[in-house]
């Protein structure tokens, strides 16, 4: 009798376990979604999961072509969400209808049983979109550039300042902080509105977050923009009044001369240097000959003049150094000519030859330093705009130590009487020269420094001559000669480099 009440009792648990397994299944097995179920005010409750992914799909590409309006500074731009870079999307929902057909019994059970009813969608934002609209063109287009502040000169050398011009730009730090967040704040309103008034499942289109969703409007938020280089940046460099002028002269000078000098001088025109920086005269001079070019002029080569390009533009390098020196700067790399030229005292003058001779100084006035050079009635000037104590004052005086006599120098010529000679070239003295900066404070004499000691090669006199023997005299150079008259042979000797002064090219014989 137990028995048998053992084994119906067994029946029943199985009948009703198969049973109770059996609806579990069959509750897991729907292909619908949970009653209920609200994304972007879609009702997709009951709904067959693909059938609701596709309803979803649709809403959210109505939603993506939704308009939105920008205004800026009364210009509007009319756009599409998409065209904005908002993205909307409902992954964590997709993922969840994922689950309800995935994993065991029981988690699809707990799947189902826990699913939420209310989604929202997600918003991302790329800003890339919107700025792809409004590019930097287009802001330029709008509102212009900004103009920079501009310092200029008198013709009395007084220091004026025309203030820049400041222009408008977008704000995008406010603006990509506003679009998403307005938007953001919209849909999770009208989300939530959806939550509260369930539609019957005919309706749930009229009530989609795409028709429900107005045209959201942005007025444009914008900032001012200042030119890079105002008046107050201008101001703190320290360029307060006029330090220096110094001036030579270019009456002799011909025409191809004067432009090569006005070329050079147009190219230091306006060049500012901040505390410690060094002017390079090299630099000036590769500018002015691919902006201006150089003509031909007298250069210096073998220590005479000769035909050549860009003759004279020494004479900006030497009247720049001039203005530098009595400023008080340092000088970093300065030669004289070979030669005294006729625009300075000697001692007084910096060359210049391409590839080895430079003139560069430090601007150690401890503010910035604008320089000016002009052409104007045959005479160049140079101007420094800086700052100094105005009861400080700098002068130079030169004075020459030592006179080197020319050396005679011989050549061949057969076509004179043997034991005869023949002046060709008239030598030039030579000169060793010092030069000392004087420092004077309330017109008074501080200080006296040395500030170079030039040497000047003295030019040989050149003499042709026939010597007794028939022969050829030595080409070495020599202030005696024996007793029969002959010059005494110098020992063979690799004659110094010629380098090319106060030109870029040279010599150009015909």
């Amino acid at each position: 009798m137990k028995k048998k009440h053992l084994a119906m009792i067994f029946l029943c648990v199985g009948l009703l376990g198969t049973a109770f397994w059996g609806a579990l299944t069959l509750y897991v097995s729907q292909d619908s979604l949970p009653p209920g179920t609200l994304v972007a005010g879609l009702e997709l409750g009951r709904r067959h999961r693909e059938e609701a992914l596709q309803l979803l799909d649709q809403e959210i590409a109505a939603l993506s072509q939704k308009k939105v309006v920008f205004t800026v500074d009364g210009s509007v731009k009319t756009m599409t969400w998409a065209e904005a870079g908002v993205t909307f999307g409902a992954e964590p929902f997709r993922e969840e209808v994922r689950r309800l057909s995935e994993g065991s019994l029981w988690e699809r059970v707990r799947t189902r049983r826990d699913f939420d009813r209310q989604w929202m969608l997600t918003l991302t934002f790329d800003p890339r979109k919107l700025q792809a609209v409004f590019t930097p063109e287009w802001e330029k287009s709008l509102f212009g550039s900004p103009v920079n502040a501009v310092r200029t000169i008198t013709p009395q050398d007084q220091i004026r300042y025309q203030p820049g011009i400041a222009v408008k730009r977008i704000d995008w730090d406010r603006l990509l902080e506003t679009v998403p967040k307005q938007l953001g704040e919209e849909v999770r309103r009208l989300e939530k509105n959806s939550w509260h008034e369930p539609m019957p499942t005919q309706e749930t289109l009229s009530l989609s977050l795409s028709k429900q969703l107005p045209t959201l409007r942005f007025t444009v938020p914008l900032k001012t923009v200042q030119p890079k280089v105002t008046v107050d940046l201008l101001k703190k460099e320290g360029i307060r009044r006029k330090i220096v002028q110094f001036s030579t002269s270019l009456r002799t000078s011909g025409v191809g001369r004067v432009h090569n000098v006005d070329s050079a001088a147009r190219s230091i025109d306006g060049i500012v240097l901040a505390p410690g920086d060094i002017f390079d005269y090299g630099e000036a001079i590769e500018y002015a000959e691919k902006t201006f070019g150089f003509q031909e002029a007298p250069v210096i080569f073998g220590g005479r003049l000769v035909p050549g390009v860009g003759g004279g533009i020494c004479q900006v390098s030497s009247t720049l150094y001039n203005a530098a020196v009595r400023a008080g700067l340092s000088i970093v790399e300065r030669r004289n000519h070979s030669l005294p030229v006729s625009y300075l005292p000697k001692g007084q003058d910096a060359t210049f030859a391409k590839g080895y001779i430079n003139f560069r100084f430090k601007n150690t006035s401890g503010h910035h330093l604008l320089i000016r050079a002009t052409v104007e009635n045959r005479e160049l000037t140079v101007k420094l705009f800086g700052d100094i104590p105005e009861n400080i004052s700098y002068s130079l005086e030169s004075r020459t130590t030592e006179i080197l006599p020319p050396p005679n120098k011989y050549v061949a010529n057969t076509s004179l009487p043997v034991g005869s000679r023949q002046v060709l070239v008239r030598g030039k003295q030579g000169y060793i020269v010092e030069t000392y900066r004087l420092k004077k404070v309330d017109g008074r004499t501080v200080e006296r420094t040395l500030i170079s000691k030039d040497t000047y090669p003295a030019q040989p006199t050149v003499i042709a001559v026939h010597d007794t023997k028939g022969g050829a005299a030595s080409g070495g150079n020599s202030n005696n000669s024996n007793k029969s008259g002959r010059p005494e042979s110098a020992p063979s000797e690799r004659p110094p480099k010629q380098i090319l002064e106060d030109g870029v090219t040279g010599p150009n014989f015909r």
